[in-house]
């Protein structure tokens, strides 16, 4: 079970005079009123969704791992994020998985997309390309020069069985492709957006290829949808987190940072940044959000963080037992100085570490911290966790008066980047 703990705010949050808003926002996400109310399918996903397809993804995601090396992910913002936070999460960073994933269509970088052309050469490789319209910049340029490389390595009858799109239902430009080539497609469901889709196929299917419990994630997500769904900030503690949230922006502070301890949760911190940056930075509104691995970052964030300018509060993502632990030995030279932790595990002294940063942020520092804890970073629990953060932006947006699940912003490069690219109409 997900525990969080609101004692090191450092200020006093007055809950009480939220209670009321609470309540009409949470009426509001019920009864599909609000700003952005046609993005709301998420609330209820891990109830309603397709079972039938859940099905098919668990048999391609199988197929993939029966007959290809690697899968390379195409696709940018929440149609990669999700999955890559999840299959690091999960899996670590040396994984053990079957089929080696790569993610590719979320840059423009030449070197980059070069160097994963010319790794992929002479491998046997599947494409998941996900795109609702087919069109976005990145991904697409991604799909054609992966799609060229896998038809002159393979055909094209081969590669239209090792590419899986997830894409629209109905229409749109890899909708199309996929009628007309006859490639095995997936749905976005047209009522739920990229940075809320971690649970619908796009985030799926490469963490199933990746060896993950799907079925665990989503009964997470289930039991977490359950668990919050009410509107009494005294028990609901996704709602309870988004008004500490608000009240730390009302209060000053301007940049929210998500810790974490595990170098294999830092793609957590990406798809926090994205979920929250993305729904609330509009209007000249929002906390920043930024991340950081400690101890890694302690020597390099941590002067700042502890005597900087004080516009930042932290949100610590912690799990309470890793998947593998390494006990420190005794060294008779002890040159070193180390044989105070002979016969300590590295999880103690990690833990240790934590209780430290955080005495010396919060007690010295003045720096308010929220800490966020699970059992242990498996599928269950991190789909619970998905779930929380989805339901704690809503409500955090809704308390900043805006649309939580729109992004007028993200359009204007587009625009820009069109006009000097001499695309037609721009």
């Amino acid at each position: 079970m997900v525990k969080i703990d609101f004692s090191k705010t450092v200020v006093n949050v007055p809950f009480e005079a939220y209670a009321d808003k609470v309540k009409s926002i949470d009426a509001m996400i019920k009864d599909k009123t609000g700003l952005g109310n046609d993005f709301l399918g998420w609330t209820t996903w891990p109830k309603d969704y397709d079972k039938e397809e859940f099905e098919r993804i668990k048999k391609a995601a199988k197929t993939i791992q029966d007959n290809y090396e690697v899968l390379v992910v195409a696709g940018i913002g929440g149609s990669y994020l999700g999955a890559r936070c999840a299959i690091e999460a999960l899996n670590g960073l040396f994984s053990n998985s079957k089929v080696q994933i790569i993610f590719l269509g979320n840059t423009l970088s030449s070197t980059y997309i070069a160097q994963v052309l010319n790794y992929l050469k002479g491998k046997k490789f599947a494409i998941n390309v996900i795109s609702k319209s087919g069109t976005t910049t990145e991904t697409s340029v991604a799909f054609r020069l992966l799609k060229e490389l896998l038809i002159s390595q393979v055909g094209k009858e081969a590669a239209a069985k090792a590419i899986f799109a997830t894409t629209d239902k109905a229409r749109g430009a890899l909708k199309t492709e996929c009628n007309m080539e006859g490639y095995e497609s997936f749905v976005i469901p047209d009522d739920i957006g990229g940075r809320y889709s971690v649970l619908t196929a796009v985030g799926l299917l490469p963490i199933a290829v990746s060896g993950a419990d799907i079925d665990a994630l989503m009964k997470g997500a289930y039991d977490a949808m359950v668990d919050l769904d009410n509107n009494d900030l005294k028990t609901n503690p996704a709602y309870q987190y988004a008004v500490v949230r608000d009240y730390m922006y009302n209060s000053g502070k301007k940049v929210e940072m998500f810790v974490t301890y595990e170098p294999q949760f830092t793609q957590v911190g990406e798809w926090l940044k994205q979920l929250f940056g993305e729904s609330e930075g509009k209007d000249g509104k929002g906390l920043l959000p930024d991340s950081a691995t400690f101890s890694t970052d302690l020597h390099s964030l941590g002067q700042f963080i502890q005597e900087g300018t004080p516009l930042l509060f932290e949100t610590i993502v912690l799990q309470e037992k890793p998947a593998l632990d390494v006990e420190v030995k005794e060294d008779k030279e002890n040159l070193d100085g180390l044989n105070f932790l002979a016969g300590k595990k590295l999880s103690y002294i990690n833990e240790k570490a934590f209780e430290g940063t955080l005495a010396a942020h919060v007690e010295d520092g003045k720096i308010p911290n929220v800490v966020i804890t699970v059992p242990t970073m498996d599928a269950y629990n991190l789909g619970y966790l998905f779930f929380f953060f989805m339901k704690t932006c809503a409500m955090s947006a809704y308390l900043l008066g805006i649309n939580p699940f729109n992004q007028p912003g993200v359009e204007i490069y587009k625009k820009r980047m069109f006009k000097l690219l001499g695309k037609p109409g721009y």
